[in-house]
């Protein structure tokens, strides 16, 4: 039996950013977001090291690892936790490595300095506690489509770059 169902895995695919939360040297928090999470099969994820220094030092010192999946829109997701690879070579490495760039990494072999599998141990559901108030789905991604919408609309005025921003204006 497999930690990741079916549905987790699907979930994963779709989102494609994962939040992964590593250990530093000196026991503070390190999160950083990757665009290249993805399921490698039905224990284990994956993600690409584009640059990522401090993410795969924090690995190569302490495995333990978290990443959080949120869908932005229904603010729900999964949690997972367990212990992360480094790959640089060998077998695993390669295949990863022709994957990423099968799937249409841009350059993937130059662009990957390593890979980072990761061994799931424990899957657990993400809800925002607005769904404590009874909401529906639907209700929550309505909200959290049309306070994106409004940002987009109200930034298109503006000079994003002189404000340091990096919201697309464009959908």
């Amino acid at each position: 039996m497999t930690i990741l169902t079916e549905k987790v895995q699907n979930f994963v695919r779709i989102q494609r950013l994962g939040y992964v939360a590593t250990v530093c040297p000196d026991g503070t928090p390190n999160l950083s977001p990757k665009g290249t999470l993805t399921v490698w099969d039905g224990d284990h994820l994956v993600f690409a090291d584009l640059n990522s220094p401090g993410t795969v030092r924090n690995l190569q010192n302490n495995p333990s690892i978290e990443i959080n999946v949120v869908d932005e829109f229904i603010r729900k997701g999964y949690r997972f936790k367990g212990k992360a690879q480094v790959l640089t070579e060998g077998t695993l490495f390669k295949q990863i490595l022709d994957f990423y760039s099968q799937t249409g990494l841009f350059d993937a072999p130059r662009r990957i300095r390593s890979t980072i599998l990761i061994e799931v141990e424990q899957v657990r559901a993400l809800i925002s506690p607005g769904y404590d108030r009874e909401v529906s789905e639907d209700q929550v991604r309505a909200q959290w489509e049309r306070y994106y919408g409004d940002i987009r609309s109200k930034a298109s005025g503006y000079d994003l770059k002189k404000l340091g921003c990096c919201i697309p204006t464009t959908p």
